[in-house]
């Protein structure tokens, strides 16, 4: 029974510890900016290249 009641104190203390709450949240938004970096690039890359396979083909056609 005292083991049992030692387990729900530890329990509890690790409940309200909120020491490891911020990294986490700093990881979350870190890994969103990162997220959205790749989709931006992404989008832009894709953009670019309809562009160039335009101009490509307006040059080819004129030559």
């Amino acid at each position: 029974m005292i083991y049992l009641q030692s387990l729900l104190d530890d329990f509890k203390s690790f409940l309200q510890q909120e020491d490891g709450v911020t990294a986490i949240e700093y990881g979350l938004i870190a890994s969103l900016i990162g997220l959205a970096i790749i989709a931006g690039t992404t989008l832009l890359g894709t953009n670019l290249n309809a562009k160039f396979t335009t101009i490509a083909t307006t040059i080819a056609a004129a030559i």
